[in-house]
Formats: structure tokens, C-alpha cells, sequence
């Protein structure tokens, strides 16, 4: 073949390739994923609260799949997002901690994560609020939304004109507000209750839904306190705030004929930012909402009651996309050792459950593994779980450190107030327990799900407790865990 032949021959390959690309994506799903922060499970109305208002979210179940057993596989900002678009737990991909300031924990560099997937499908990507991640290679965007993410209502509205550019083309949008999280304190109201977001004058363009504080009712892991009462109003209002922002995009959707067309997801990061949840694997701290809308299925007002996780995530829009992705060695394959073999895999390391939609009652899924290493950079205690239909085994990895405070949960006025009361006992659980944890929890969780009895050193659970830990050992050497080399040289 000579110059000119290969030259004309480089050219015709340049010019169908974007097209091949384009008439791959035709008659694909637009994806939409809702990231809510530091947003409890319990606090919506579909998940059985009758005191939360949050009609958004509430219609979303209705006319799609509710998840009763979905779980964030750490229960930290930057590592629990870095989970849901890599497809690989935090100690694979690098995001051990958080990213931002002095923490300074990054995904690794060359890594091929959802997005990358997703734009090589011939879909166009778009992120608008809270990102908290590192580097943007890792997670790259076509359109970046420039907001901060502490008005989801104007956040909402700021995507129409992505939105109306992509009606010709595949969408994925991640869109991630920043409440219900913990913001300053209301020095303006009795007892300083954390703002979460809220201000004196109200959010521009939100009408917001107040709560008074003693009606509440209060979460088992919370103390009855009028100070948790207080600071409870004020994430409240916050989620409220968070479900009008979510009511706006799916009026955007509906206003330029998306609606039908495009997949809503709806998660949260982790628990709520309160000791006893956020940061640990407790429940309230790692299972969380997940609400699921497909146009494309007729699962409407159902729910699911199969364990599934944030790793599961990255595969499941890929499978909805129809992208490729490496494929996970099958049984009996050799799986590299995490200690010879250091960096992510290239396989992810989730399970689609696409099926559930596809083919309903055909999605079994029992065993989730969870794995947390760091929040900030002090708050060193990396536990790896494993959970099961009635079980749930955690190995403290760390366990003769003290359990480590977030800072913010530290300086609320649920916790400080807590303090100077001289109590011992924390919602439902000794403060001493709390702090002061041995090797191994497990819990029978049908029978004790406030995870209060530990069953680790009980002869009669001995059998639970060995095939559970043999599970979470292969489950850390099939995702590449670096702490697996505790084992060998502890």
C-alpha cells in the first residue's frame, strides 16, 4: 500500500469512526445519577418516615423500584463517590480517604472508570454540584455544571441547557447536591442546632418546608435530646430542600421530552452525620436509599429486597448503556495477589442488577462485601464487612485504636450537649463500646438489627463467624485489598 493509499485510507477511518460511534448510540437510555450527602436512609417518606416531606422522591418509588437492602460500601464522602463511578472499593482505586485540603487522598492516574465507558458508548457526559474527587483524569466530563451544589433547585435549573443539547444524543448526568450535609451552626435559634444548609432567609427560588423540633421523633442511634430534636428539624428541612431540587430536574426532563427516555437513580453517600452512623458500618451508616425510575420497564411502585452496593453501580449503567467493560476472571481463574500486584484492576468489581428490571424475580444477590480505610486523614480505621441476608461480620483492622471522631460530628450539638450530660449510653449504644471496639462484631441481624449483641466469640455462631471470614478473605484478594497483607504479617 503506498502514501497516498494509506493516507485516503486514515481519512475514511477518521470520518466513520464518530460516525459507527454515533448509530451505536441510537435508541440508548439517557442516564441520570442523584447523589444525595450525608442522607439517611429512614429520612423519606417512601422509606416509611411519615413526618419528612419529600414528594419528589416519594413519586420516583412510585413509578419505579425502591432497594430496601442497599448498602454504600464505606461510609465517607470522596471514598463512597469514588466507589460509585470507578466500580472498584476505595483500597483498589486510591480514593482511601477524603479528597480535599489536607487530606489530600486521590484516585489513581490512568485508571478507566464509568465515564470513560460511557463516552466511549457515544454518550456525553455532564457533572453538576459536589464532586470531592481527584484527579479529574480519572473522572473525566464532557460538561462540567459550574455550581457548588448548595441550591438544588437553581442546580437543577443550571442543567437545561445541557440538557437541551444532548436530545440527539445519549446523556449520563451526575448530579450531586450538597444536602442534607452539615454546614455552620444557627446562632439565631436556641440551642445552635447545625444549619445544614439552611439559611435565615430561606434559598433562592426554594420554598422551603420547616419542622418543629419537638414533634419529632427520633432515630434509634440517637440520643432524645431537645438538642438532637434540634439539629433532626434542621436536616430535615435540608432534605426537603433536596427533594424540591430533585422535583425540579424531573420537571426539566418532563418540559424537553426526556422523561421517557432517561433512567433516574437516586442514592445517597453515606448515613447520617451523627456518631453511631456516618464513618462506620453500622447501619445507619452504610445502608442507604436507593430509588430506581426505568421508563423502559413496566416495575413500577415495587420494591427490592436483594443486597446490592455502591460497587454495583458503575456495571449497572454500563449494562443499561450497552457498554463493554473488562470482565471479572471467572472461577478457578488465578486472581492476582493484592501485594504482588498493587494499582486498580482493570476488571470492576460490582455485579449488574439490571436484571431486576429485565427480568423481575430473576435477581439473587445475598453477599456484599464493604470496605472503609480512612474519612480524613486522622481518622484512620479501616474495617472490611461482610453482609449477608441475616448476618453481618466487620473486622476492625485497627481495632486497639479508639474509634476516631469526624469533625464535624464532634462539634454538633447533638454530641457536645451529649458530653456534658455525664451519660453513658448513646441512642442505643455504650459510648465505651463505641469508642473501644474488639477485632470482630457479628451480628444476627434479623434478630439484633440495632447490631447490639456480638455473636463473634459465641461457640454456637462459630460456624457463621468461619464461613463469613473465609468469604471476606477471598473477597479482599478478588478486589485487590493491600490490608489483606494484615493477615500474613500480623
Amino acid at each position: 500500500m503506498d502514501t497516498i493509499q494509506k493516507f485516503l485510507l486514515m481519512v475514511i477511518v477518521g470520518f466513520l469512526l464518530p460516525v459507527f460511534t454515533w448509530a451505536q448510540s441510537l435508541g440508548k437510555p439517557n442516564i441520570v445519577l442523584i447523589v444525595g450527602d450525608d442522607h439517611d436512609r429512614t429520612a423519606a417518606g417512601c422509606y416509611g418516615n411519615p413526618q419528612i416531606k419529600t414528594p419528589n422522591l416519594d413519586a420516583l418509588a412510585a413509578e419505579g423500584v425502591r432497594f430496601t437492602r442497599a448498602y454504600a460500601t464505606t461510609s465517607s464522602c470522596s471514598p463512597s463517590r469514588s466507589v460509585l463511578l470507578s466500580g472498584r472499593h476505595n483500597h483498589n482505586n486510591g480514593q482511601y480517604g477524603l479528597q480535599q485540603a489536607t487530606h489530600h487522598f486521590h484516585s489513581f492516574e490512568g485508571m478507566k472508570t464509568l465515564t470513560h465507558f460511557l463516552s466511549g458508548g457515544g454518550y456525553r457526559t455532564a457533572r453538576a454540584g459536589k464532586f470531592h474527587l481527584e484527579p479529574t483524569s480519572t473522572y473525566p466530563f464532557d460538561v462540567r455544571i459550574d455550581d457548588n451544589g448548595n441550591n438544588p433547585v437553581r442546580m437543577a435549573e443550571k442543567c437545561a441547557d445541557f440538557l437541551e443539547s444532548t436530545k440527539n444524543q445519549p446523556f449520563f448526568l451526575y448530579f450531586c447536591p450538597t444536602d442534607p450535609h452539615r454546614t455552620g451552626f444557627r446562632r439565631d435559634l436556641p440551642l445552635q442546632p447545625n444549619a445544614h444548609g439552611n439559611r435565615t432567609n430561606g434559598q433562592e427560588g426554594v420554598i422551603e418546608t420547616l419542622y418543629g423540633a419537638d414533634s419529632l421523633r427520633v432515630p434509634y442511634f440517637l440520643p432524645n435530646t431537645p438538642e438532637s430534636r434540634a439539629e433532626l428539624a434542621q436536616y430535615y428541612q435540608s432534605v426537603s430542600r433536596l427533594d424540591q431540587g430533585v422535583g425540579k430536574l424531573m420537571a426539566q426532563l418532563k418540559q424537553k421530552g426526556l422523561w421517557e427516555k432517561t433512567i433516574v437513580i437516586y442514592v445517597s453517600d453515606n448515613g447520617m452525620p451523627v456518631p453511631g452512623a456516618k464513618t462506620t458500618h453500622y447501619e445507619p451508616g452504610v445502608r442507604l436509599p436507593l430509588i430506581v425510575r426505568n421508563p423502559f420497564s413496566n416495575q413500577k411502585n415495587k420494591t427490592c429486597d436483594e443486597l446490592v452496593s455502591w460497587v454495583d453501580m458503575a456495571p449497572t449503567i454500563v449494562d443499561f448503556a450497552g457498554v463493554p467493560t473488562p470482565s471479572q476472571p471467572g472461577r478457578g481463574t488465578s486472581l492476582r495477589n493484592a501485594n504482588e500486584a498493587p494499582g486498580p484492576t482493570a476488571y470492576l468489581h460490582g455485579k449488574s442488577w439490571k436484571a431486576v428490571f429485565d427480568h423481575p424475580g430473576s435477581f439473587r444477590s445475598d453477599t456484599l462485601f464493604l470496605s472503609h480505610s480512612f474519612h480524613g486523614l486522622t481518622q484512620y480505621y479501616p474495617m472490611r464487612t461482610i453482609v449477608t441476608r441475616h448476618y453481618k461480620l466487620i473486622w476492625n483492622i485497627a481495632h486497639p485504636l479508639e474509634f476516631p471522631y469526624a469533625s464535624d460530628l464532634w462539634d454538633s450539638a447533638t454530641w457536645q450537649a451529649f458530653l456534658k450530660s455525664g451519660q453513658t449510653t448513646f441512642g442505643v449504644r455504650e459510648v465505651k463500646d463505641y469508642k473501644h471496639r474488639p477485632a470482630f462484631e457479628l451480628y444476627d441481624l434479623t434478630q439484633d438489627p440495632q447490631e447490639l449483641v456480638n455473636l463473634a466469640n459465641d461457640p454456637k455462631h462459630k460456624p457463621v463467624f468461619d464461613k463469613l471470614l473465609t468469604t471476606l478473605k477471598e473477597s479482599q484478594r478478588k478486589t485487590g485489598d493491600p490490608w489483606s497483607g494484615k493477615w500474613v504479617h500480623e
